[in-house]
């Protein structure tokens, strides 16, 4: 793809919005509203990382309440020619085909390689990348059953979204959303971009996930960025084809605590 003058390619991820508490999700949602008003006018394309909902499950008639405002955006600037894309993570792997079909948003629920301006991205959302892992490896093949999926989707959504809610709330917990930086030989995502190396050209690995901004030189010509996120850090990645590419903190000022 060969970006236009002028034109840039933005990249987000983890705004977990729709956890609780309910006023901290309508803040997120609202600045998350409040940047892509910022960035259509330059926007050529949006990668949406991953976890941007909490939780998202759609029955075959029912989907997820809120995100009115966020959703009615993407909308907007779907309608301006904007191409959307979204990557789902661990928290919103149930997104089928309703945004798609209502927004016209493009989903990817694999890693790609995407060229732009000569160079070649590797996106993904992060989750289950890397060596081991192999407990939530099996989980994650269970999550993307069709057949769990279908059994699933005869609990009321009542129950199905406090349940979700409540399990990411523990987990969020236990195991800490914000790990920090683990060092090079630590990093399951770093140990995953050296092995693609391997047989693949890459110039930028860009994955959300890790909930921590990091970028980070793999090699004298190719670089692995993490997105950060839209809960603490809020810090994004901009891509304009002349100047390179930028991890940018958007909110530098008093941080939502969530």
């Amino acid at each position: 793809m060969h970006l236009p003058a002028g034109k840039k390619v933005y990249f987000i991820s983890d705004a977990h919005l729709g956890l609780p508490p309910e006023n901290k999700s309508r803040e997120r949602e609202m600045l998350l509203v409040e940047w892509l008003d910022l960035v259509q006018k330059d926007a050529r394309v949006i990668f949406l990382m991953g976890d941007i909902f909490d939780y998202w499950f759609e029955y075959r008639k029912v989907v997820p309440r809120g995100f009115i405002r966020f959703l009615g955006k993407l909308a907007e600037l779907a309608d301006k020619g904007i191409e959307i894309n979204y990557f789902t993570g661990n928290h919103d792997v149930w997104i089928f085909d309703y945004l798609p079909s209502e927004i016209g948003m493009k989903v990817f629920k694999n890693p790609i390689i995407r060229e732009i301006n000569g160079k070649y991205f590797y996106l993904a959302h992060g989750d289950g990348l890397g060596p081991g892992g192999l407990n939530y490896k099996m989980l994650k093949k269970i999550f993307h059953s069709r057949f769990m999926q279908w059994l699933y989707a005869f609990i009321h959504p009542n129950v199905a979204t406090a349940f979700a809610h409540r399990w990411s709330k523990h987990s969020r917990l236990a195991k800490g959303a914000f790990t920090p930086y683990l060092g090079d030989e630590k990093e399951q995502l770093i140990r995953h971009a050296r092995n693609v190396l391997e047989k693949e050209k890459i110039d930028f690995f860009i994955f959300g996930h890790r909930h921590i901004p990091l970028d980070l030189p793999l090699n004298d010509s190719t670089r692995i960025i993490y997105t950060g996120d839209w809960f603490v850090n809020f810090t994004y990645v901009v891509y304009d084809g002349e100047e390179g590419l930028k991890l940018v903190h958007y909110f530098d000022k008093d941080k939502i605590k969530c």
